[in-house]
């Protein structure tokens, strides 16, 4: 049985999606005896190797899954170049459900693609992933970040992904209201996930205001048993008053339907591809008096805490790399006010000189 299975697709749609992004390598992985089917992308190696998260999440098809890879490959070497990191931009997708279709056999296999790509593409957590998962992705390969604490490793990067945003949502908030003090502020969460429960917890105690919802009942009652925040349901977030719309689930929540009822000033989350067309809700937002802190901006804290992993973690310079992301996202706010520009145009606009810049100095991985 051949490790990888690459070959190319027949499908023009597929295909045009790839040249779109210009990725340098789409692998597909699939390995019957584990049930394993997997899409790992490699967009851009220009500043290091491609590091980025394994997302494990039930598809309702290879071309949806294949869809999500490609922008969150994207965005991950745009997130790496915008923080300062010698990293590129990479992503994995498994195609299951993280509640019933995990097992040891499954991941140990998936580590032996991220092998195959000899150092190319280094893998972490995301959505779905554990700290346990990535300890037995580990056997197969040296080529992942994101180990429990006890072994090593860094632990779960989300406390930090999640002081990220929060320090973006502050920043957000400077430009948009004048001071980052969210006290007496509204913030709708959507997703009580890992990076939500922390972002809960970090608004809480700056006295802002918290509405939660996700789709998962038992994740909301255990974060609230613990802090004081209202449940709403999962529809209803998009309708409610609130100052600041905080997307911490999947992406494209920013759409022709929900831009219409959103009653915020200020966008600011740690979800991947917030705007579901870059360009048309980017816009969108801005002619709306919508202040969004790109997403790929905001939540760059997990890349930060992986990459201090692979030079000898240390959790104190990791959150103060993370710090940093107030000030970024508050000069792209001013360049994007200056300009008359979206705020995702201005951030990928510093991205790309950061990566123009390296290849002029003949900087490759």
């Amino acid at each position: 049985m051949s490790l990888a299975t690459t070959k190319p697709s027949t499908d023009l749609a597929v295909i045009g999606r790839m040249e779109e992004h210009d990725h340098e390598e789409v692998l597909f992985c699939y390995d019957k005896p584990t049930g394993l089917r997997a899409i790992i992308a490699i967009h851009n190696t220009t500043l290091g190797p491609s590091l980025g998260g394994t997302r494990m999440w039930p598809y309702a098809s290879e071309r949806d899954a294949l869809t999500d890879v490609l922008r969150l490959s994207r965005g991950m070497t745009y997130k790496s170049a915008l923080a300062g990191l010698d990293l590129g931009g990479g992503k994995a997708v498994i195609i299951g459900d993280a509640r019933t279709q995990k097992s040891e056999a499954l991941f140990r296999r998936f580590g032996q693609f991220v092998d195959s790509l000899n150092g190319r593409y280094i893998t972490a957590e995301d959505v779905g992933i554990t700290t346990a998962d990535i300890k037995t992705v580990r056997q197969t390969t040296k080529y992942a970040a994101g180990l429990p604490e006890a072994d090593g490793g860094s632990g779960d990067p989300s406390p930090v992904t999640a002081y990220g945003v929060f320090m973006g949502m502050k920043a957000a908030a400077k430009q948009a209201y004048g001071s980052d003090d969210l006290s007496g502020r509204t913030v709708a969460i959507q997703g009580a996930g890992h990076v939500g429960e922390n972002l809960v917890a970090l608004l809480v105690k700056d006295g802002a205001k918290v509405l939660l919802t996700d789709i998962h009942q038992d994740k909301l009652e255990a974060i609230a048993a613990k802090h004081p925040v209202t449940l709403i349901a999962p529809e209803a977030i998009y309708d409610v008053d609130m100052d600041i719309y905080s997307p911490c689930a999947l992406g494209a929540t920013v759409n022709d339907d929900t831009l219409s009822r959103l009653k915020c000033s200020v966008i600011a989350g740690a979800a991947n591809n917030q705007l579901a067309n870059e360009h048309v809700h980017g816009e969108a937002v801005m002619k709306k008096g919508i202040l969004y802190a790109p997403d790929f901006l905001i939540n760059a804290g997990g890349i930060i805490n992986c990459f201090s992993e692979l030079n000898g973690y240390d959790r104190a310079k990791a959150l103060e790399q993370t710090r940093g992301i107030y000030d970024t996202a508050l000069a792209c706010f001013k360049r994007s006010a200056a300009e008359n520009i979206p705020t995702y145009k201005a951030a990928n606009e510093q991205a790309e000189q950061r990566l123009s810049m390296a290849r002029k100095a003949g900087k490759r991985f």
